[in-house]
This record gives structure tokens, C-alpha cells and sequence, in this order.
């Protein structure tokens, strides 16, 4: 018998997808609902990530995390291979939501992991908040994903730890 996957879409309801690497649990926690195996685990993954691969050591426990939620992607076996924060308004930017951290391990990069993560965080970002902005600051050459999902640039650009960024807005 073939497994079904299933993953949130924006009408939330299940829809079954073919990519086994897609078939990833989405759940959403506070800091103090992460167990320390999960912090761990997402800890190792932002490291991967952006300390690692981009080559840019920062202090990526900045703070914030303590005032944000968790959006974990967890595959079949238990690992957390997909994952971002969403920022509450005024952790990051006066009145406006933020995702940042977005973080997909190399195992699924290619196979619309990312793209089943941001779509899971707008819609938690929805629920939670309502209609109100989400600002996010988007490395640069990811500005096309981003306004694939909607987000507009604000003309904002910067170096963040010498990684281009762009200042990005998605308007409700």
C-alpha cells in the first residue's frame, strides 16, 4: 500500500502530494513549548545554515526567540529539516509582523520544502495576527522566491553580516 503525504495548503485542507521529502509536519511552538532536544535540533539547523554554508559567523541567538513562535518541519523520521520563527509585531519591526530564520537542510532543498514552510508561516502569521503587514529581510537572491509568495520590496537594501539583503513587505 502506497503511503499518502499530506502538507497545509493556504484553504487548509489536506492535499496529497508525490515528493516523499515534502511530507513534512509542520508544528508550531512557543519558546517555552520547545523541548530541549528541539532547540537543539533547530539550533543545529540555523548553524548549518547560515553559519556554515554562508560562511558567516553572527550571533545567531539574538534575543528574540524567547518572544517568538517556532514553525518546526519535522520529516518522518523525526528530524527538523525545515524551519522559521515568526516574529510578533515589535520584536523586530514597530507594528509589523516577521518570519526570519527561514532554514530548509540541504535533504530538502529542491523540493518545494521551502516554499511548504512559508506557506505554513503565512498562514500561522494570519491566524495569529490578522490582517496586519509581514516585513521580512530577505537575503537578496531570494527576492524572487519571496515575491512569489507576494512580498513587495520596500527599495530597502543593506549588508547583514556581509550578506546582501532586501527589506521585503506583504500588505493584507
Amino acid at each position: 500500500m502506497k503511503k499518502a503525504y499530506y502538507c497545509a495548503s493556504s484553504s487548509h485542507t489536506k492535499q496529497p502530494i508525490t515528493n516523499p521529502y515534502m511530507s513534512l509536519f509542520y508544528k508550531l511552538m512557543s519558546f517555552d513549548e520547545l523541548t530541549t532536544r528541539q532547540l537543539y535540533a533547530l539550533g543545529q539547523l540555523r548553524q548549518a545554515v547560515f553559519v556554515v554554508e554562508q560562511n558567516c559567523p553572527y550571533l545567531d541567538l539574538d534575543g528574540k526567540d524567547t518572544e517568538c513562535y517556532h514553525l518546526l518541519g519535522i520529516d518522518n523520521q523525526a528530524n527538523i529539516v525545515a524551519y522559521c520563527r515568526i516574529l510578533p509585531p515589535n520584536v523586530s519591526y514597530p507594528k509589523d509582523v516577521s518570519i526570519g530564520r527561514v532554514a530548509t537542510a540541504m535533504s530538502v532543498r529542491g523540493t518545494g520544502a521551502g516554499r511548504a514552510l512559508m506557506v505554513n508561516a503565512l498562514n500561522h502569521c494570519n491566524r495569529l495576527f490578522g490582517d496586519t503587514a509581514i516585513r521580512i529581510s530577505a537575503q537578496t537572491y531570494l527576492v524572487k522566491f519571496y515575491a512569489s509568495l507576494g512580498f513587495v520590496s520596500t527599495g530597502k537594501e543593506y549588508l547583514e553580516d556581509d550578506i546582501p539583503h532586501t527589506e521585503m513587505i506583504l500588505l493584507k
